[in-house]
């Protein structure tokens, strides 16, 4: 009897090790479904920022979106918990593995979303290790920073397209 339940747990570990081979390594990425039917990704900085009053911490979330229908297709956001002064746009500078650029994310709502549509945003992440965003949460408040480590990326990006029908950007 005992030995029927070794050999029963043996083989269930060895399935589960199996399964866990065959799926690709998302690393720190969880994905699933997003509001209006967008499949989505999101990955926790690995920095904190400090709440406006300064008693606690929190890291922004980077969320990549595909959506199976309509338009735009890939989107990408920010979430924050401080909300940034812009109303409509807000300059982000973007460095990625080491190289810097700067570009124009619209504001969402309340300001604590900062949303850039469209696959070029993706389509430079797609073989990057470190994505780093710096902006501006108002004229005297101060610079917000989030360092991200993209390992899984491509395997998150690749499940991403497929579950949207569509190509990987």
């Amino acid at each position: 009897m005992m030995r029927d339940v070794v050999a029963a747990a043996a083989l269930l570990l060895a399935a589960a090790i199996s399964a866990a081979q065959a799926e690709p390594s998302l690393g720190n990425w969880s994905v699933g479904a997003g509001d209006d039917g967008q499949i989505t990704a999101s990955l926790h900085a690995s920095n904190k920022l400090i709440t406006g009053g300064g008693a606690l911490g929190y890291s922004p979330v980077l969320t990549l979106a595909c959506r199976p229908d309509g338009e735009p297709r890939w989107s990408e956001w920010l979430q924050l918990n401080d909300a940034v002064s812009a109303s409509r746009k807000i300059t982000i500078s973007v460095i990625v593995d080491g190289g810097k650029t700067d570009e124009s994310w619209l504001v969402g709502p309340r300001g604590r979303m900062l949303v850039r549509d469209g696959d070029d945003g993706i389509k430079r992440l797609v073989s990057a290790n470190r994505l780093t965003l710096s902006w501006r949460f108002g004229l005297l408040s101060g610079r917000g920073e989030a360092d991200f480590e993209l390992a899984g990326l491509s395997d998150a990006i690749g499940q991403l397209a497929a579950s949207c029908n569509t190509d990987p950007p």
